[in-house]
């Protein structure tokens, strides 16, 4: 097909196409922080380095190539953040991910947490939410945590409410930080969770909170959060935070997500 003097044929538009889909998902990755201008200022330059190469100009061309060239490595330190938020997007979302049978083969075998620990940490939740300490409980489902829980102190103690509970009082050398349930047990406390950031997330959130998120991110797991200031309930999954759960159907959520074969959050109320 000819427009004016130009030859285009249907893999220009194609490239076209997913060059724009490409930019406006770099886009709404970084948009709202400082990234963003750091990516817009890129972009600038190579629209401008386009134009001079075009043109012929020599010099100006060599130099910006050399600056491009360097410029690209810097980009990956600068958004690497960006970078892991959009590999994690596309390896949950991927048809290969949430395939059952490839699942079966590659993928790790889903935790189905036991009836009764899944009770016993959802009633000490309800405790520790009547006194007013706040909380950080992460529950596995099929990622691995042990990086998480080589962050904090080692426990490996049978689940209780009675251990839970003493965990996050406010007198415990442990109640900073979370705890990691893995296998029906209590693998660690005091562990170190990453930290989500960016414009989708509320200023008003507390560290615990946006620790909740950025875990769940992160991984599979569901991440209990209670707010010590208001003892309300909050469940995150798949990024998502859920806010102010009665503990009864804090626990139908639990159960829902976690012996789901297919990564998915609870429906929002």
């Amino acid at each position: 097909m000819r427009i004016g003097f130009l030859t285009v044929h249907w893999t220009d538009i194609l490239d076209a196409l997913l060059v724009s889909i490409l930019l406006y998902q770099i886009y709404y990755l970084v948009r709202g922080s400082i990234a963003s201008r750091v990516f817009l200022g890129y972009l600038l330059v190579y629209i401008f380095y386009l134009l001079v190469k075009g043109l012929g100009l020599e010099l100006v061309t060599s130099i910006l190539q050399y600056f491009m060239g360097v410029g690209a490595v810097a980009l990956i330190v600068i958004f690497q953040q960006e970078i892991r938020r959009f590999l994690l997007i596309i390896g949950k979302s991927t048809v290969f991910t949430n395939n059952r049978f490839l699942d079966k083969w590659f993928g790790q075998p889903s935790a189905k947490i036991k009836e009764e620990t899944l009770r016993i940490v959802v009633d000490a939740c309800r405790g520790i939410a009547s006194d007013f300490n706040g909380a950080l409980i992460v529950l596995e489902k099929k990622d691995n945590l042990e990086k998480y829980v080589q962050t904090g102190e080692i426990l490996d103690a049978k689940v209780s409410k009675p251990l839970i509970t003493s965990l996050f009082n406010q007198y415990s050398a442990l109640h900073d930080g979370a705890v990691i349930v893995m296998d029906g047990r209590v693998q660690a406390a005091r562990c170190v969770l990453p930290v989500a950031d960016g414009i989708d997330v509320p200023s008003d959130l507390g560290f615990r909170h946006r620790a909740a998120i950025g875990m769940s991110e992160a991984t599979d797991a569901a991440v209990i959060v209670i707010s010590e200031q208001t003892g309300r309930i909050s469940l995150s999954v798949e990024g998502e935070l859920y806010s102010n759960i009665p503990p009864s159907e804090l626990e139908l959520r639990l159960r829902e997500y976690l012996s789901a074969d297919i990564q998915r959050p609870p429906a929002k109320s």
